[in-house]
């Protein structure tokens, strides 16, 4: 009992996966169902057991669930800390200013949150539609959550497929399962039984749920429905998957620890040492929590937001939208980019790219897409001559004829419908300047035989001058079996079908799609129900036509850019593995002597956890007829193995793979369920513009470093003054409402701006950082010591000088010690301008606004100075132009430090390498 129970699970388990393998008689039993449809009451049980054909949707959080997200932040608890410790000091206006910093902060970054919490939900839209179907013997019209397994569903041309189909019948059925396989070709169907190791693109028999009917008729009965369905199985795999933390976010909670932990050590220290000096608890602790409030960067999590959303507008205007501002600087971190074939790489649109006459002329044809703009040029780049015209005239009107697609241009633009070898078909009869519309005028149309999968032909009935022809096209080897004929020259002669073969095949081999065509008199045509091969007579032919999904043109340069900036490029798409590998060679993806690797390979080599299957993805950069899973799972090796990973596609069978990446990339004319798991969009659909996008996002790395080294060096300043008052006896030189000033407002002002600074040259000419590489690595360690030492040097010198060799008060020493910090975080901010050139090489055109910022923080002070009430909180005064000329040029000595220390740095690095 328990083996049949075993066995019976075995055999349940082997129908629900593979239902294109099964004979159609098992497929009704197993579903228990008829031709004729379900019975409504037996409908309606099922929908209790199988519950809708729908998936499940997502909640999106509430407001407050998204703001609770952005506080729970480290930097911001740090914040939070800082105002618990400003209270304790006495001065609620301290507090007051971190508390605007975080709900600044906050709202800033929930707003671009919330825009992003659209995950899965358009999944649903695939399956919501109208169903016609068959129950019991009538045919009805419901919605297609609705549908239960054994339902017979009736398909036409426009229709979305509304859940997973066994077909039944198909006459002339096509449809686009691009969304879903990768195939740029629309998919043909028939019905009978197929072998079961056949992938999903290569299931003619099936119908998947979300797929668009483009041509002809069909019924097929309902195998699954919901979560069950292919689009249903990705869902899944999206709610169980999780996204890659994006670099900035791993670099700065390992920041804000690290700043959280020398806060604290510091403040220890402090502590201790003072109370080796005999200081009582209280002065520790109040000079303690000043320390702290000096060494936090209460204006890096506002500075930083601004400086990824200034990034993200930049973006937009090059065609790339952010929906999470991490994402910014995520794409310039990627060390690989994955990206699909179709659509991504190429424009979705065949296309035809050479014509062969039987006597082995050879045409080139320029021009891309559905429209007629283009030419046709002889192998030797000559125009073609009027002998050749003719012969192609001849050629065009056969395809032609036997041809049920339109492609018409009004009012400039272009529009088609029908096949998409139809349709490319009459690109090249525009590109060699015939109109279809006049051929179809000038030849009445008898019969249309049209295209099937099983036929491999479509064929035209038509009468000119009382003479009846017959043209035909369709796959070569299918099309040679009705010639007896080919053209050359001015004659006709004999067929050499091994010669037309040999030029077929060695087309197919760089990836295109070959048909032939063939035409000739017919002169015993009678009309007919129904056509066999054998009603067609001897014809002649006439040429072959190879067709590609053409390359974008910009891709090339933008993949050699990805190149010189150390990004590896890969391939994975479920197209054939010709057409990809010709399409990696010309775009220059692929490496010499290298193989593409196919999903049936990857299978092979078992999990991703296996040696074979990792060794596999590191042998290529073209891989071809992957499932969805098989692309999760190359992009799951890839980021254990470190590597930072930006995945580009516009199909539901890309979204695993988008939101498991580091950064996902959705086409903007690709699926909605593509858009919402992705981190961005590129509005153009073109590859070049995710290569500006790496370069903008290298940029705001650049420009979030900038501002980090100007906040983090003027608080290591801060502390480096407090330190040397302390270790000399002296009083504080700061209060702390002065240290926020600083660090709130000058700062505040001066960080902002320096986020609008424009991309240094040479970002693409970088190798990609790596992925441990901390945002403070040797070199900003370094600056922001020296920087810090510095200042707080200069600063401490005029503190020494007044109190001690002058006599000043205390509140009058502090008076210029605050414009002496001032002054010299108006100065340092040239510096961060680059961490490499001179601060005098960097153009000031670059930047426009930190100018205006560091004029507006000065002039801010010296208005503060003026005002009785800023006089009163930040405990200030007025100064004469002599004293303000003095602090100032000792500040400039900062300028000169790090001058020579860029220069030094510079020498040191080119004798290193």
């Amino acid at each position: 009992m328990q083996e049949q129970k075993k066995k019976q699970s075995q055999t349940e388990n082997f129908i629900r996966k593979n239902w294109h393998a099964l004979e159609e008689k098992v497929v009704f039993e197993a579903l228990e169902s008829n031709p004729a449809g379900l019975e409504p009451g037996e409908a309606a049980s099922r929908q209790s057991a199988y519950g809708k054909n729908a998936l499940p949707m997502k909640k999106l959080p509430s407001i407050w669930t998204i703001l609770l997200h952005q506080i729970k932040n480290p930097l911001i608890f740090i914040l939070i800390a800082a105002a618990i410790l400003s209270l304790a000091l006495g001065d609620a206006k301290d507090a007051i200013f971190i508390l605007i910093v975080i709900i600044l902060n906050s709202v800033l970054g929930a707003y671009q949150e919330y825009n992003a919490e659209k995950s899965a939900a358009s999944l649903q839209n695939l399956l919501k539609i109208k169903a016609n179907l068959r129950r019991g013997g009538k045919e009805v019209e419901i919605d297609s959550e609705e549908l239960v397994p054994g339902d017979i569903v009736l398909l036409a041309s426009g229709d979305k497929v509304p859940a997973d189909l066994r077909l039944l019948e198909a006459k002339n059925l096509a449809s686009d399962e691009s969304f879903l396989t990768g195939e740029s070709i629309e998919a043909s169907k028939k019905v009978g039984r197929l072998s079961e190791n056949r992938g999903i693109a290569e299931r003619t028999n099936m119908a998947y749920a979300g797929a668009v009917i483009t041509s002809g008729r069909g019924t097929g009965i309902v195998v699954e429905t919901g979560t069950n369905t292919e689009v249903g199985q990705i869902a899944e795999q999206l709610s169980e998957s999780e996204s890659a933390s994006p670099p900035l976010v791993t670099r700065m909670e390992k920041f804000t620890k690290q700043i959280s932990v020398v806060v604290l050590l510091i403040s220890v220290f402090l502590a201790v040492l003072l109370r080796l000096q005999g200081l009582d608890f209280a002065a520790i602790f109040f000079v303690v929590l000043a320390l702290a409030v000096s060494a936090i960067p209460e204006g890096l999590p506002v500075a930083l937001t601004v400086a990824l959303s200034i990034a993200a507008s930049k973006m937009a205007k090059r065609n790339v939208i952010v929906r999470k501002l991490p994402a910014v600087e995520s794409l310039g971190s990627c060390t690989v980019i994955a990206t699909d074939k179709t659509g991504t790489l190429t424009v979705n649109q065949q296309t035809a790219r050479q014509v062969f006459l039987p006597d082995g002329q050879r045409f080139h044809i320029s021009g891309q897409g559905y429209n007629g703009e283009g030419s046709l040029e002889t192998e030797q780049k000559n125009q073609i001559s009027d002998q050749q015209q003719i012969r192609l005239e001849k050629l065009a009107v056969s395809f032609i004829m036997a041809n049920e697609g339109t492609l018409t241009q009004e009012s400039g633009a272009w529009t088609h419908h029908g096949d998409a070898m139809d349709v490319a078909f009459l690109a090249l009869g525009y590109k060699l300047r015939i109109s279809p519309e006049a051929v179809k005028s000038e030849n009445r149309l008898l019969e249309m035989i049209s295209y099937e999968s099983e036929r491999q032909f479509s064929a035209a009935f038509y009468e000119k001058e009382s003479t009846t022809f017959v043209a035909v096209k369709g796959a070569v080897e299918k099309i040679l079996k009705f010639c007896d004929q080919m053209a050359n020259q001015d004659e006709t002669v004999s067929l050499d079908p091994t010669t037309i073969e040999k030029q077929a095949e060695a087309l197919a081999a760089q990836g295109y799609r070959v048909l032939g065509v063939a035409g000739g008199k017919h002169p015993g045509y009678e009309k007919k129900d129904q056509y066999e091969d054998e009603d067609l007579p001897e014809m002649v032919f006439q040429g072959l036509v190879a067709f590609i999904d053409p390359l974008r043109p910009e891709v090339a340069d933008a993949v050699e850019e990805c190149k010189q900036a150390g990004i590896k490029v890969i391939m994975v798409t479920g197209d054939h593995p010709k057409t990809a590998m010709a399409i990696a060679k010309e775009v220059g993806i692929v490496e010499p002597d290298e193989a593409v690797v196919t999903g049936k390979k990857l299978s092979q080599a078992g999990s991703l956890a296996d040696a074979e299957f990792k060794s596999l993805v590191n042998s290529t950069h073209v891989f071809a007829r992957v499932s969805p899973k098989q692309k999760l799972e190359i992009v799951e090796v890839l980021i254990n193995q470190n590597e930072f990973v930006a995945v580009t596609g516009d199909g539901v069978n890309d979204a695993p793979a988008l939101r498991r990446a580091n950064i996902g990339v959705a086409m903007g004319s690709g699926t909605d369920v593509a858009k919402e798991i992705s981190s961005m969009i590129v509005t153009d659909n073109n590859f070049a513009s995710i290569v500006s996008g790496v370069e903008e996002g290298r940029f705001a790395y650049d420009n979030v470093r900038k501002v980090i080294y100007l906040l983090i060096s003027t608080g290591a300043a801060e502390v480096a003054l407090f330190l040397a008052a302390i270790f000399t006896g002296m009083p504080l030189p700061l209060i702390a409402v002065q240290l926020l000033w600083l660090n709130l407002v000058t700062n505040g002002i001066q960080g902002v701006a320096l986020a609008f600074e424009d991309g240094e040259p040479g970002a693409m000419k970088r190798k990609p950082r790596k992925t441990d590489e901390k945002i403070f690595n040797p070199q900003m360690i370094s600056q922001t010591v020296l920087s810090g030492v510095t200042m707080g040097t200069i600063a401490f010198g005029f503190w020494y000088y007044l109190i001690i060799l002058q006599g000043w008060d205390h509140m009058a020493a502090r008076n210029i010690v605050l414009l002496s910090m001032v002054l010299m975080e108006n100065v340092h901010v040239f510096n961060c301008r680059s961490e490499f050139s001179s601060a005098f090489k960097v153009p000031i055109s670059r930047n426009y606004i930190l100018v205006m910022g560091v004029l507006a923080a000065q002039g801010i002070h010296i208005l503060s100075m003026h005002l009785p009430f800023m006089q009163q909180t930040l405990e200030i005064e007025p100064i004469s132009i002599f004293e303000w000329l003095i602090v100032f040029a000792f500040t400039l000595l900062l300028l000169l430090v790090m001058e020579i220390y860029k220069v030094i740095r510079k020498k040191m690095n080119v004798q290193v390498s």
